[in-house]
């Protein structure tokens, strides 16, 4: 049975109702191997009679971690950070940690490490950034002192976007576009150079036509605000018969500006994605897009801050063709 009333259980009752001192239950609490299996199960066995919840502070008595990753991140409304945030969560609740989150604008340094020292403050483990600018890790190194710090999709992750946006790439040189335009993201993100550097790759590689380059900020609102811009570049003499956008969302906002003005994707155009995200196959058209293991990158980048070893490797990218991309 649990306690009466409002009152929670905590490790004095525990180590009282077990028959151990405190120490021990604090042992039982951080996995400790010095404590005997029959000694562990009565402690376990107190914890669920009083309903007892582990929490951060009973786990950093007697030890210096606090089981905490904290991750700084910009904007969840949109879905790459969204699902990289849920990634991050999930993948530290599986080696049994938890995240606390601090949102800055990614592209002020100050605001950064604002977000840094009020996680750290918290005495968390480690730091992870979810869509970094190129200035945010150089200025988070400056500031942390030997906390640990990754990025997602950032260093070995990175290469797997670069991977992720020449199969796109590759997919419209397969359907026989020979001019592929590209709507890369915001130049000082990381992931945005990237994948404009793995688009850039595949195109040079094989030996495509030159085409225009727009940026965005990921929003569809920045996709359908160069949509003017496109159609004209479509609709001139060699002009693009497919745009390779940087994210979804982005592609949507293009989609839709692009039929505003008359021009019909893919017949007059093809358009592919990246992400995946979940509304993707309910776009007009259905929008061919590349998908990353966002979860295996998630558990990857976790299990390097912590000092875990080899997580999990992610899956390859891979491309989901539909309706938004045809035959040139």
């Amino acid at each position: 049975m649990g306690r009466a009333g409002t009152t929670r259980a905590g490790v004095r009752d525990v180590a009282a109702r077990a028959g151990v001192s405190t120490q021990t239950v604090s042992r039982v609490i951080n996995d400790s191997p010095k404590v005997r299996p029959d000694t562990r199960a009565r402690v376990e066995a107190a914890m669920a009679e009083l309903g007892y919840r582990v929490n951060n502070a009973a786990r950093a008595l007697g030890t210096s971690t606090t089981r905490t990753v904290g991750v700084i991140a910009s904007d969840a409304t949109l879905s790459g950070p969204s699902a990289g945030i849920a990634a991050l969560d999930a993948a530290a609740q599986d080696v049994d940690r938890w995240i606390a989150t601090a949102y800055a604008d990614a592209a002020d340094p100050v605001a950064v490490t604002a977000a840094a020292s009020r996680l750290l403050a918290q005495g968390v483990d480690a730091l992870i950034v979810v869509a970094p600018h190129t200035a945010t890790l150089p200025a988070l190194r400056g500031t942390i002192g030997e906390t640990p710090l990754g990025a997602l999709h950032s260093g070995a992750g990175g290469e797997v976007q670069r991977r992720a946006a020449g199969l796109a790439v590759s997919h419209l040189l397969e359907l026989g576009h020979r001019r592929i335009a590209r709507l890369a993201g915001p130049t000082d993100w990381l992931e945005a150079i990237e994948r404009d550097a793995g688009a850039a790759a595949v195109l040079e590689a094989a030996g495509a036509e030159a085409a225009p380059v727009w940026h965005g900020d990921w929003s569809a609102a920045a996709g359908a605000a160069v949509a003017d811009e496109v159609a004209a570049a479509v609709r001139a003499p060699s002009g693009p018969t497919a745009v390779a956008v940087a994210n979804d969302q982005m592609a949507l906002g293009l989609i839709a500006g692009l039929q505003r003005a008359g021009i019909a994707v893919p017949g007059d155009v093809s358009v592919t994605g990246f992400d995946d995200n979940a509304d993707a196959a309910f776009y007009t058209p259905a929008l061919t897009t590349v998908r990353v293991d966002t979860a295996g990158e998630a558990r990857r980048v976790v299990a390097e801050v912590l000092g875990l070893g080899d997580a999990t490797p992610a899956s390859a990218p891979v491309l989901v063709a539909r309706a938004s991309t045809a035959a040139r």
